[in-house]
């Protein structure tokens, strides 16, 4: 057994634990495993393991392991930051995209869609603790974006995602996660029809688990620590 197969082992152990500690059933929880900085036999170790959603923040590293791996049938959701120059190759080769906090980057991705793939699936990102480091746009600001996102093409709008500064312990994890929740009940009683609420860490998956999270997005726990900042 790899290092990469027992250590998904142990998250999705955690998973579990933290779902049966919220009253909430496993099956409400998707993982997603960060790749990002790691190579593709890294990824196709955690694929033998059952793995087959990935997470990458860094576009080029990975359209070229999306490129690579091609034959695997892997879902790749991108993570990361997308610059107006990036967006065409956002569009054409990942399935899903997190961090949409600018119309202007939903509509560049609804237009370079290339249109013989499914809808390109998309989180709104908030920056619900307003971290100095973090993208992501204001709570307040998020029912407009995204009802203007909802209307667009060849895109599909799922949720809302957030990475949060490190919390000192657990119940401040709970609590900056609950202004998260609150944005993403927010829109859905607005009418928009989501499902997907991306937040929790390999350090916080549990609070983020108990605060209504559904899909935790695990990294360092399941790969190793990173040779280069991430």
């Amino acid at each position: 057994m790899t290092m990469i197969e027992k250590n998904l082992q142990i998250v999705r152990a955690r998973v579990s634990d933290a779902c049966r500690a919220a009253g909430r059933d496993r099956s409400e929880v998707a993982l997603l495993a960060v790749s990002k900085t790691f190579d593709a036999d890294a990824v196709v170790q955690a694929c033998a393991a059952g793995q087959m959603a990935f997470g990458e923040n860094y576009i080029q590293e990975a359209v070229q392991k999306i490129s690579a791996l091609r034959h695997l049938n892997l879902q790749w959701h991108c993570i990361g930051p997308v610059q107006s120059n990036k967006t065409r190759l956002v569009a054409e080769h990942f399935d899903w995209v997190h961090t949409v906090d600018r119309f202007k980057i939903a509509q560049r991705l609804s237009e370079q869609r290339p249109a013989h793939l499914p809808a390109l699936q998309v989180c709104i990102q908030v920056n619900a603790d307003a971290g100095a480091t973090k993208s992501g746009l204001a709570p307040q600001e998020a029912l407009a974006l995204a009802q203007q996102v909802a209307g667009l093409p060849r895109i599909r709008l799922r949720g809302v995602m957030s990475i949060p500064e490190p919390a000192p312990d657990f119940a401040a994890a709970c609590a900056v996660f609950a202004k998260v929740r609150a944005v993403f009940d927010q829109l859905k009683a607005a009418g928009l029809a989501l499902d997907t609420l991306s937040m929790g860490m390999s350090a916080d998956l549990e609070a983020a688990i108990q605060s209504g999270s559904t899909m935790v997005r695990v990294g360092t726990a399941i790969f190793g620590g990173r040779s280069r900042a991430a």
